[in-house]
């Protein structure tokens, strides 16, 4: 079994090697072609390679039908990223999740940990006790969990979810505010048992994109009369999940929510190229740095605060 995930492991990082130097080639090639187009110098890195990049130019010019037949089959693009090979199953098999807390978790977090197993569908909720990340991410892959979450706390409010996509990664690391429970919701309803609808809003930057995946992913498939909703709102890197249920009045003119909770507020600061038992040797896909200068007035996952004029 170790050596089959060696070698899986092997042939994974293989994958995102070629598709790394076939990604940089393409590169320079849009380069000189759009220094060609527009009449203007070579860069100083090219000139070595450009008559090289040149000819090859000339058979991905002559191909137009070919690479639209290879993206049609591929789904939208020629080559299969490593990103996109992570999630290859998503929505053809529902995910299994698993949920455990950090060691001693106090009766607070224990309490978010169950409403959070509400939140998400499929999950199933386990004890940390003694176990080591190795074992634990060992049991996983050996039962076909697809990924792992882990709820960290401090003095008994929750302040860090761990999202661990098996069986390669990534790990993404969020720390959690706002964190208000279902009890303490005014008018609580019972959690309903249908998969959610899933809304997204101002998920906008490439990053932003893939925290999107990395979150959508938990999820199954929902049937279209479901009456449940779960919507993940970024405003100034904040992810705001929250929690609800509809019903329609008046024939249908008019839709009535019901929040059912848990809510909280999510924010990125981490994303490893790993799972999270090798984290200490996984690269660092990116890093949030609050202690640069800019950090302040920079937005990751959007091209702006995400507020629009009837949140002013």
């Amino acid at each position: 079994m170790l050596r089959r995930q060696a070698r899986l492991r092997r042939e994974f990082l293989y994958r995102k090697g070629v598709e790394e130097r076939k990604k940089s080639i393409q590169e320079k090639k849009d380069r000189v072609a759009r220094a060609l187009e527009e009449n203007r110098p070579l860069d100083t890195d090219l000139k070595m390679s450009a008559a090289e990049l040149k000819e090859s130019l000339k058979w991905d010019d002559n191909a137009p039908a070919l690479a639209a037949s290879l993206a049609s089959e591929s789904g939208g693009s020629g080559l299969v990223s490593s990103q996109d090979d992570e999630y290859r199953w998503a929505g053809v098999e529902d995910p299994k999740i698993v949920l455990t807390t950090s060691r001693d978790p106090s009766a607070r977090l224990k309490m978010f940990t169950k409403e959070l197993r509400l939140l998400v569908p499929n999950a199933q909720r386990i004890n940390r006790g003694g176990h080591e990340l190795t074992q634990l991410i060992g049991a996983c892959r050996a039962n076909g969990v697809t990924d792992l979450l882990i709820i960290q706390e401090h003095r008994g409010e929750p302040d860090g979810l761990v999202v661990c996509h098996l069986p390669y990664g990534p790990t993404a690391y969020f720390t959690i505010s706002g964190t208000v429970m279902r009890h303490d919701i005014p008018d609580m309803v019972n959690a309903p048992q249908q998969y959610p609808h899933l809304l997204f809003h101002n998920f906008k930057t490439p990053l932003g994109q893939r925290v999107e995946s990395i979150l959508k992913y938990l999820f199954p498939v929902p049937k279209s009369d479901s009456k449940r909703v779960i919507a993940f709102s970024n405003h100034n890197d904040y992810i705001a999940v929250r929690h609800h249920t509809y019903k329609k009045v008046d024939g249908g003119r008019d839709v009535v929510l019901s929040e059912v909770g848990p809510r909280f507020q999510l924010k990125l600061y981490e994303i490893k190229l790993g799972t999270i038992d090798i984290a200490a040797a996984a690269d660092t896909e990116w890093a949030w740095r609050p202690y640069m200068n800019t950090a302040h007035k920079r937005r990751f996952l959007s091209d702006d605060d995400g507020w629009c004029e009837e949140d002013a």
